[in-house]
């Protein structure tokens, strides 16, 4: 069987580095043709060293230093999207964290290559540009997030399904008294109970403005109202997402915390693998469920509220979180502050459609500058 070729982005991150993790444990599946990173180059050098035939791309010029004269490797500004272009390859993982992620998810499904999706921005800014791209060219977008991976698999057995369950692990402050949060710092933010995941979602999950970019993403890839997707707080982060059928009948997909598995099943797709990955253990087992205090996680508010508005308020809700992390992390702001530094850009007018990436990085440009200017009336 000939073996699937990957294209990695973000290979020094968390999705990255499990992806890694699940080529080392298949090599007779699937070949890495390509790798990226941000600014890491010693750690994409170190991604790299197991498959010497990859091409390498590093967003950052400056960062290139020892390895920038490895035939191999293309640095600057265009290298990831030349990477994702021009290597032949059959499925692109974009692990990159942020809005960056958005133009390697189009050029990835404009050049015919399956789409193993963990940035989940590319689908609260500009899904319909990457629908729009896979129907052109044939490729598939294959959803890697825990929740959407789950949904992915339990709507394909279950198509019909009106009701939409995500849960989510209530990050680090789920038990916290709400009065102690107006003094938590970054790294008690960062501190995820369950999962292992960079910094900045881990914040995220904290606030729950991850899981409200989760509801936006899966309205949209399933195309299912806002009003049908709910989100239960689930300490044990064992059931990843439910789906209820029109006779009133709950499925579940459940699994150990593992990202492991959900990378495994989106780079087999439309086969299953057996997984070494993520074995649980119900002897013992309690599931506890509960509705999210809107007190404790107003950011999951926010983000129901965005989606009702459309592309523009979603794209905003996205940009504005990332400039408040941003400023929480560099201790301009409190933690408290990151919710309302987001609603207060929120309190503009944003478009409601888009119809180009140009369109959807000026409306990301203009939230930026919006909040940034909040975050200065703040310090």
């Amino acid at each position: 069987m000939e073996r699937k070729r990957i294209v990695v982005l973000g290979a020094t991150g968390s999705i990255g580095s499990q992806t890694l993790d699940v080529v080392r444990e298949f090599p007779d599946r699937f070949e890495v043709v390509g790798l990226s990173a941000n600014r890491d180059s010693s750690g994409l050098q170190k991604a790299a060293a197991p498959f010497p035939e990859a091409q390498l791309a590093l967003a950052s010029e400056a960062a290139a230093g020892a390895i920038a004269s490895s035939t191999r490797l293309s640095h600057g500004s265009e290298a990831i999207l030349d990477l994702v272009r021009e290597t032949r390859a059959d499925i692109v993982v974009n692990g990159i964290a942020g809005s960056a992620g958005l133009a390697p998810s189009i050029a990835a499904l404009e050049s015919g290559k399956d789409l193993a999706l963990a940035n989940k921005e590319s689908v609260v800014m500009g899904y319909c540009l990457l629908e729009a791209a896979a129907a052109r060219s044939g490729a598939t977008i294959l959803p890697v997030d825990s929740e959407h991976a789950a949904l992915f698999q339990l709507l394909r057995h279950i198509p019909e399904a009106d009701r939409l369950l995500i849960t989510a692990s209530g990050g680090a402050f789920r038990d916290r008294a709400l009065a102690d949060l107006a003094y938590v710092s970054p790294d008690e933010a960062a501190a995820h109970p369950s999962w292992k995941m960079g910094r900045k979602i881990s914040i995220d999950s904290a606030t729950m403005a991850n899981k409200g970019l989760e509801v936006i993403e899966a309205s949209r890839l399933f195309h299912m109202e806002p009003g049908k997707i709910e989100v239960l707080i689930h300490p044990q982060s064992v059931v990843h997402a439910l789906v209820r059928s029109p006779d009133g009948s709950f499925y579940a997909n459940m699994a150990a915390p593992d990202m492991r598995l959900p990378i495994l099943a989106a780079l087999s797709h439309p086969d299953a693998l057996a997984s070494p990955f993520g074995h649980l253990d119900f002897s013992g087992l309690s599931l506890d469920f509960r509705k999210p205090d809107i007190a404790r996680y107003p950011m999951l508010d926010i983000a129901y509220c965005s989606l009702a508005r459309g592309y523009g308020a979603t794209i905003a809700y996205n940009a504005a979180d990332e400039v408040a992390v941003a400023a929480f992390e560099r201790g301009q702001i409190g933690y408290l502050g990151i919710a309302g530094l987001v609603e207060g850009c929120l309190g503009r007018d944003w478009p409601a459609r888009v119809t180009s990436q140009a369109d959807v990085m000026e409306i990301d440009r203009v939230a930026r500058e919006v909040c940034l200017s909040l975050v200065k009336e703040h310090t």
